[in-house]
C-alpha cells in the first residue's frame, strides 16, 4: 500500500478528485497492479540472488514503484508492435490456463499439469491464483526443491510486514519437512536473520540454524554451507559489540561479549569434529581468528574426522561420477553407514537417497523399517510413512507399514480410519493389493475389540467392515479388474475365525463357510480341511462328520487325503454304523475316482496312439512318393536329354540364343562379334541358370543322408530360422559354433529338390559344448535371427516344454510401444539405464530381423520398473511419443478350427484340384498362358465366373505335347 501510495503521488492530476470511495478502490487496484509487477520481476530475476537478497528484499522502494509506474506510462503512450504481441501472447497463455484447469478437474493427480499451470500463472502475474494452484499440488504431491524455493522467493519478495513473515515462515517449515534440502535451510536461516529486529527474533536465527545442522549439518559435501553462515552470523554479532566491549564492567563484559565470543568458538570446535568437504581451510580459518592457541583435545576430534572423511570419500566420489537417480551408488553408501551404526548419519544418507529416488518404494520400505526397528520415535517414524505413500500412494506395502505404525504409536482412530480410505482411493495395480489392505485394515479393528463383552461397539464396527469388505472386493475390485482379487476367500475365512474363536458364534462361522464352498472352492481338498479342522477346534463331532461326508462327495483334487482324514476320525470316536457308511461312502467314491482317471488314461493312451499311427502313415506315404518322385525323376532327365540332342540339331543357332535367358544371350553375342571378326565359327555352350541350379541340387541330392541318432541329442543343438539362400551352410555355420566347442558335424536340412530349408543339426563332441550353443539364440545370422534350441524328440518326450516369454504380469518388466525403428539397443539402453539397474533388454524383431517398434525391458526390482514408468511413459524418442507400462500379455486365444462348408446346391469341386489342404496363396498353374487364352470361362453377370476358370478336364483335352513342342511354341511368339 505504501508503494502504491508513493506512486500516486508521483503522478501528475489529470481528472478530477473523486470521491473516498473510488480512492480506496483506485488504491487497491494500484496495489495488486504493483504486486503483478513485483511477482513478474521475481520472474525474471529468479536466478540472480546473491547470498543476502533476503535482507535488500523486505519491500518495495517509493523509487522503485516510481520507477515502473514511469516505465509503464511510457509503455503506454507509445503503443507498438511489441504491445500487439505481448497481447497475443497473453491472449494465447490465458487460453491455455483454462485448458490446464479443465484438464485438472478431471484428474488431478496430472503432476505435469500442475507444474505447467504454475508456470504460466507466474507469467501472468496472477499472484492469488499462483497460490491457490501451489497449495492444491503440495496437498497432493511432496514439492521439489526448485518448486519450493521458487514459491517461496516469490512470497518473500510480496513480504510487506509482521504478518506476511509469519506466512513465509510457515511456508519454510513446510518446505522442509518433505525432503532433505540443504539449500532451502540455507534459505529460511538467511530469511530469519532479516527479522532479528522483532521480538524473539534472535532466538528465532538461533532456534533455525541449530535445526538446519540436526538435519543437515553432517552432509559431508553440502552441510559446510550451513555451518560458515551460521558462524558468520553469530560473528557479525561479535564484531558488532566489540566496539562497546571496552567500556563495559568485567561482569557485564562476561555476560555478553564474551558468551558471543564463546558462541562462536564453540561452532569452530563442533564443526571441525565433523567430516566435512574443505575443513584443512576451516582449521586455518579459525586458528586465524582465534586469539588463543587450539586446544589439542579440538586438534585430535580434527585429526580423527579427517580419518573419517577418508573412509567417506570414495561414496562421495562415486555419487559425484554417477548421474541421476545414482541408486546403486546411495545403496552402498547406506549399507556402509549402518554397518557403522550411526543413526544420524544413517538417516541422513537415507534422506539424501530419497531426494532422487523418491519413487523408490524398496528405498522407503527399508527407511521405514530402520525407524520402526531402531529409532522409534513417533514423529520421525509417522512422518516418513506419510512421506512415503504420498510419493508411491501406488505400493500397498508402504500403506500397510503406514497403517501399523499408527497403531504403534497410538494415533487415534479416526485418523486410522481416513488414512484407510486414502489407501483405497490410492490406485492400486492389482487386485490382491485391495484383499491385503483389507486384512491390514481389519486386523486392527479386531485388536481394539474387547471379546469379553457379549457385545460393543467395537464389535459391531469389526463386523459392519467385514461385510463391506466382501462387497468392496466383489463390486468395486472385480468392476476394475475382472476379478474379486480373493479367490481362496481369506476375507471371509478370517471372519468365520474371528466369530467361532473370540465370539463363540458357530452357527455364524457355519453360515460363511457354506458361502465359501458355494463360490467355486468345493473342490479342493484343503478348503474342507480347513472347515473341518475350525469344526474340530470349537464345534461339534456331527458337524465335523457332516463336513467330511460333503467333503468326500465335493474333492476332486486330493480325494485320498480327505477320506484318510474321515476314516481316522470314525476310527478313533465313532460307532460301528459310522464305520460302515464311512468305508461305504470312501470306497464308493475312490473306486469312481479311479475308474475316471483309468478312462481319462486309456483315453490319453489312444490319441497318443493314434497320433503314432498317423506319424508312421505319413511317414509311409512320404516314403512312397519319394520313391515315385525319384523314379520318374531319372526317367524324364533321360527323356529330355534324348530332346535336347535331337533339338540341338534342328534349330540355328540364332534360335538357339533366342530360347536361352538374358544372361546367357549377353555372353554368347559378345561371342559372336568375336567369331563373326576373325571370320571363324565357334560353338558356345552356356549353361541356364535353372541347369545350374539343377547341377547343384544334383550334388547335394547325392549326397549321402545320415539318418538322426536321437542318442545323441544331449551333445546336440537344432538350429532353424536361417536364411534360405545360405550356400554351403556347413562351410558358413562351423566357425561360429567352433567357438563353443569341438563340432563334430554339422548336419543341414534340404528338400527334395536339393533347397537348404533353412534348418540344420549341430553335434558337438562334448555335452557342455552344447549348452554353451545355447547362448547363440538369436544371433544375427546374414540379416535373420538365428534360433538355437535343445535337440529334443517331442514325441518320446511330450513333457519337454520349449522356451517361451512368459504371458503373465511381471512387475519388473517394462513393454515399449511406438519406438522408431531405427532406435537401437544400445540408445534404448542409455535411456532405460537412467532410471535403474537394466538386467536385459529385448527388440522385438519379426523372424526376418526387423524391428516392429516394441521392446521389453526387464529391470532388477520392481521398484526400478514403476520409477521408469512414471518417468518414461510419453517420452519422445526420434520424433516418436512412446508408451510404456508394466508387461501384462493379454491371453492368447486358441485358433478355433474353420469348418468349411459349400453353399446349397453349389457345385463340389473336385477334392485333387486344390490339394488335401485347399488351394495355396502360391500355387501357380502350370498350363501354358497360350491354351489358357482359349479356354477362358464365361464370366457371370453380376460377380465372378460361376465355375473355376481352368478344370482338370480341360487340361486333359489338350493335345500331349512335347518339351520341343513347347519351345517351338514359346518360340514364335
Amino acid at each position: 500500500m505504501a508503494t502504491a501510495a508513493a506512486s500516486s503521488a508521483s503522478e501528475p492530476e489529470v481528472e478530477p478528485q473523486a470521491g473516498p470511495e473510488a480512492e480506496g478502490e483506485e488504491d487497491e487496484a494500484k496495489a495488486a497492479s504493483v504486486d503483478r509487477k513485483v511477482l513478474s520481476r521475481a520472474v525474471a530475476a529468479d536466478a540472480a540472488k546473491g547470498p543476502g537478497w533476503d535482507l535488500q528484499r523486505e519491500g518495495v522502494s517509493e523509487s522503485d514503484g516510481d520507477e515502473e509506474d514511469a516505465m509503464a506510462s511510457s509503455a503506454e503512450s507509445s503503443p507498438g508492435e511489441d504491445e500487439w504481441e505481448d497481447d497475443e501472447e497473453e491472449e494465447k497463455n490465458q487460453l491455455e490456463i483454462e485448458r490446464l484447469e479443465e484438464q485438472l478437474s478431471i484428474n488431478g493427480y496430472d503432476y505435469n499439469c500442475h507444474v505447467e499451470l504454475i508456470r504460466l500463472l507466474r507469467l501472468e502475474g496472477e499472484l492469488n491464483k499462483v497460490r491457490m494452484a501451489r497449495q492444491k499440488m503440495s496437498e497432493l504431491f511432496p514439492l521439489t526443491e526448485e518448486l519450493w524455493l521458487e514459491w517461496l522467493h516469490d512470497e518473500i519478495s510480496m513480504a510487506m510486514d509482521g504478518l506476511d513473515r509469519e506466512h513465509v515462515y510457515e511456508l519454510f517449515e513446510r518446505a522442509v519437512k518433505d525432503y532433505i534440502c540443504p539449500n532451502i535451510w540455507l534459505e529460511y536461516g538467511q530469511y530469519s536473520v532479516g527479522g532479528i529486529g522483532q521480538k524473539g527474533g534472535l532466538e528465532k536465527v538461533r532456534s533455525v540454524f541449530e535445526r538446519a545442522l540436526s538435519s543437515v549439518g553432517l552432509h559431508v559435501t553440502k552441510g559446510l554451507a550451513i555451518w560458515e553462515a551460521y558462524r558468520e552470523f553469530e560473528s557479525a554479532i561479535v564484531e558488532a559489540a566489540r566496539p562497546i566491549a571496552a567500556f563495559l564492567s568485567p561482569s557485564d563484559r562476561e555476560q555478553t561479549f564474551d558468551s558471543q565470543l564463546e558462541k562462536v568458538h564453540s561452532l569452530f570446535r563442533r564443526q571441525l569434529a565433523i567430516p566435512l568437504y574443505d575443513m584443512e581451510a576451516t582449521l586455518a580459518e579459525y586458528e586465524e581468528w582465534s586469539e588463543d592457541p587450539i586446544p589439542e583435545s579440538v586438534l585430535q576430534s580434527y585429526q580423527k574426522a579427517l580419518e573419517q572423511l577418508e573412509k567417506y570419500k570414495p561414496y562421495e566420489e562415486a555419487l559425484l561420477q554417477a548421474e541421476a537417480p545414482r541408486l546403486a551408488e546411495y545403496q552402498a553408501y547406506i549399507d556402509f553407514e549402518m554397518k557403522i551404526g550411526d543413526p544420524a548419519r544413517i538417516q541422513l544418507i537415507f534422506e539424501r537417497a530419497l531426494v532422487e529416488n523418491c519413487l523408490v518404494p524398496d528405498l522407503w520400505i527399508r527407511y521405514s523399517r530402520y525407524l520402526d526397528r531402531q529409532l522409534k520415535v513417533k514423529d520421525l517414524v509417522l512422518s516418513v510413512h506419510s512421506r512415503a505413500v504420498r510419493n508411491c500412494p501406488w505400493t500397498v506395502a508402504l500403506w500397510s507399514r503406514y497403517l501399523l505404525a499408527m497403531e504403534r504409536h497410538g494415533v487415534d482412530h479416526q485418523m486410522i480410519s481416513a488414512t484407510f480410505e486414502n489407501a483405497l482411493s490410492a490406485g492400486f495395480i492389482q487386485a490382491t493389493d485391495y484383499v491385503e489392505i483389507w486384512q491390514v485394515y481389519l486386523d486392527y479393528l479386531r485388536r481394539r475389540v474387547d471379546f469379553k463383552q457379549d457385545s460393543s461397539k467395537e464389535l459391531e464396527e469389526l463386523r459392519s467392515m467385514f461385510t463391506r469388505a466382501l462387497e468392496y472386493l466383489q463390486q468395486e475390485v472385480e468392476e476394475r479388474f475382472n476379478e474379486s482379487g480373493d479367490p481362496s476367500c481369506v476375507i471371509m475365512q478370517s471372519w468365520a475365525r474371528v466369530e467361532a474363536r473370540l465370539c463363540n458364534n458357530m452357527q455364524k462361522a457355519r453360515e460363511l463357510w457354506d458361502s465359501i464352498m458355494t463360490r467355486g472352492n468345493a473342490k479342493y481338498a484343503n478348503m474342507w480341511l480347513e472347515y473341518y479342522n475350525l469344526e474340530r477346534a470349537h464345534g461339534d463331532t456331527q458337524h465335523c462328520r457332516k463336513a467330511l461326508h460333503r467333503a468326500v462327495q465335493c474333492t476332486s483334487d486330493y480325494p485320498e487325503h480327505v477320506c484318510e482324514v474321515l476314516l481316522t476320525m470314525e476310527r478313533t470316536e465313532g460307532t460301528l454304523e459310522d464305520w460302515d457308511v464311512a468305508i461305504q461312502k470312501t470306497e464308493t467314491r475312490l473306486a469312481r475316482v479311479n475308474e475316471q482317471r483309468m478312462k481319462a488314461a486309456e483315453k490319453e493312451a489312444a490319441l497318443v496312439q493314434q497320433e503314432e499311427e498317423r506319424a508312421e502313415q505319413r511317414k509311409k506315404v512320404r516314403a512312397e512318393k519319394k520313391a515315385l518322385k525319384k523314379k520318374k525323376k531319372t526317367h524324364g532327365a533321360e527323356k529330355r536329354k534324348v530332346d535336347e540332342e535331337d533339338e540341338e540339331e534342328e534349330e540355328q543357332p540364332s534360335k538357339r540364343r533366342r530360347v536361352e535367358n538374358s544372361l546367357a544371350s549377353g555372353v554368347a553375342s559378345t561371342m559372336q562379334e568375336d567369331t563373326e571378326l576373325s571370320g571363324k565359327c565357334v560353338t558356345i555352350d552356356v549353361a541356364s541358370p535353372s541347369k545350374q541350379k539343377e547341377k547343384a541340387a544334383s550334388l547335394k541330392l547325392d549326397m549321402p543322408k545320415v539318418a538322426h541318432d536321437s542318442s545323441k541329442d544331449r551333445v546336440t543343438v537344432f538350429v532353424s530360422n536361417l536364411p534360405y539362400s545360405m550356400d554351403e551352410p556347413e562351410v558358413k555355420l562351423r566357425p561360429l559354433f567352433e567357438a563353443c566347442g569341438e563340432v563334430v558335424q554339422i548336419r543341414p536340412v534340404f528338400s527334395n529338390r536339393g533347397d537348404f530349408r533353412g534348418y540344420c543339426y549341430v553335434e558337438f563332441k562334448e555335452e557342455k559344448s552344447a549348452q554353451q550353443a545355447l547362448e547363440l539364440d538369436r544371433k544375427n545370422v546374414e540379416g535373420r535371427p538365428m534360433f538355437v534350441s535343445p535337440c529334443v524328440d517331442k514325441s518320446k518326450n511330450p513333457d519337454f516344454k520349449v522356451f517361451r516369454y512368459s504371458t503373465t504380469l511381471e512387475k519388473h518388466k517394462l513393454f515399449i510401444s511406438g519406438l522408431p525403428f531405427s532406435c537401437t539397443k544400445e540408445e534404448l539402453e542409455d535411456i532405460c539405464k537412467a532410471h535403474g539397474t537394466v538386467k536385459d533388454l529385448r527388440l522385438v524383431t519379426n523372424r526376418a530381423g526387423k524391428p516392429k517398434g516394441l521392446a521389453y525391458v526387464e529391470y532388477e526390482s520392481e521398484s526400478q520398473a514403476s520409477q521408469a514408468v512414471m518417468k518414461m511413459d510419453g517420452m519422445t524418442i526420434k520424433e516418436n511419443v512412446i508408451k510404456v507400462a508394466i508387461s501384462n500379455p493379454p491371453q492368447r486365444k486358441v485358433p478355433e478350427k474353420l469348418e468349411v462348408r459349400t453353399a446349397p446346391g453349389a457345385p463340389m469341386l473336385p477334392r485333387q484340384m486344390y490339394g488335401a489342404r485347399g488351394k495355396g496363396r502360391t500355387q501357380l498353374s502350370l498350363l501354358p498362358r497360350a491354351l489358357q487364352r482359349h479356354s477362358a470361362a464365361p464370366q457371370a453377370e453380376n460377380g465372378p465366373a460361376v465355375g473355376p476358370a481352368v478344370t482338370t478336364s480341360m487340361a486333359t483335352e489338350a493335345p500331349k505335347m512335347s518339351n520341343a513342342d513347347f519351345a517351338k511354341l514359346l518360340l514364335r511368339k
